[in-house]
């Protein structure tokens, strides 16, 4: 039985090299050739991801014969022409949220990916985290009873780079993309949404036409109401929640330590916190990556996919345009 998945990984700027060096320990996975444009990156890749080379050449990277499996972790506008092209070489695709930030280019390459038959799993990393695959669990089970409400509240530590804020498609579309697939995995399809956002903090987001601060509002179809909080920065460092609750009961995910550990001294009581979603989701990077594999060998379809992606981007741009214009929006009808 084949142990491991020849891979390229494409892509080592910030991400990629937190993914490459994940890679660099995956068993089932076999680092071929590590691509970047900047030959120095890749070069830096390469040495986290364990891998025989580097090379400045993306295409030829993919192309490589030992290659059976393409990892795009690119900035997020060259996303859907790099998996289609890895579709169209006949590779199997794990690529970075979003595929892109339209749908009709989402769709396009949708399309394309479905006709190559190749497989194709897309990195929305909260879904692997234990925390939230027990909630899961306990939700299919029917646990909590009859589900009533859905809470998920996300603040970045660390601002983004300005120059990045508008190709990342803004707040909903890079930030709160990964709530909205929580909503969908663990309560499911978005009906409508409402969203208000507002620039309190950082002048940068409103000269970029953004928000750094923004709540929504979501009806599900199964008639479920959520709320989702955002905000780009936090002084206290990364706060991640979510709350489903139920008629029996309800379910709370949040690791408010990174350590378990707690000094009480002098009436005070203290205690440490993750840093940024890679110190955060460690362990939900890893697991995703070792199902994309897994699924690979054992010849099943990996998941999430890029109809997921699709629907997801559906309730991005649904709270995107509430926001512009300031009414609710279906997210079938988001444009």
């Amino acid at each position: 039985m084949k142990k491991s998945i020849g891979v390229a990984f494409i892509g080592a700027g910030r991400m990629g090299l937190t993914h490459a060096q994940t890679l660099g320990n995956i068993a089932s996975a076999k680092a071929i050739v590590v691509a970047d444009a900047n030959l120095e990156a890749a070069q830096r890749g390469q040495h986290l991801a364990r891998a025989e080379s580097a090379s400045a050449d993306i295409e030829a990277a993919m192309n490589h014969p030992d290659v059976e499996a393409v990892m795009i972790v690119t900035p997020t506008d060259t996303h859907a022409k790099l998996i289609q092209m890895a579709a169209k070489a006949g590779k199997a695709i794990w690529c970075e949220k979003p595929i892109a930030l339209t749908l009709e280019e989402t769709k396009a390459t949708l399309e394309i990916v479905q006709k190559a038959g190749v497989p194709c799993q897309i990195g929305f990393q909260r879904r692997f985290d234990p925390g939230y695959v027990h909630a899961k669990h306990l939700i299919e089970d029917g646990k909590l009873g009859k589900l009533e409400t859905f809470r998920s509240l996300g603040r970045d530590t660390y601002l983004p780079n300005q120059a990045n804020i508008r190709p990342g498609g803004g707040t909903f579309l890079d930030m709160t993309v990964h709530d909205f697939d929580l909503a969908r995995f663990l309560i499911g399809e978005v009906l409508e949404v409402s969203a208000w956002g507002t620039v309190l903090a950082h002048e940068m987001f409103a000269q970029e036409e953004d928000c750094d601060t923004a709540v929504c509002m979501l009806r599900f179809e199964n008639g479920v109401l959520g709320v989702v909080e955002s905000a780009r920065h936090s002084n206290w460092g990364y706060d991640i929640r979510t709350e489903v609750a139920g008629s029996e009961g309800k379910v709370v995910v949040e690791a408010p330590h990174k350590t378990p550990m707690q000094h009480f001294t002098g009436f005070q009581k203290h205690t440490d916190v993750y840093l940024n979603f890679p110190d955060r989701f460690a362990d939900a990077y890893r697991l995703q990556m070792e199902a994309f594999f897994a699924s690979l060998l054992s010849g099943t379809t990996p998941s999430p996919s890029p109809l997921d992606a699709l629907e997801t981007l559906k309730i991005c741009l649904a709270a995107k345009q509430s926001w512009q214009q300031g009414k609710p929006i279906k997210v079938q009808e988001a444009v």
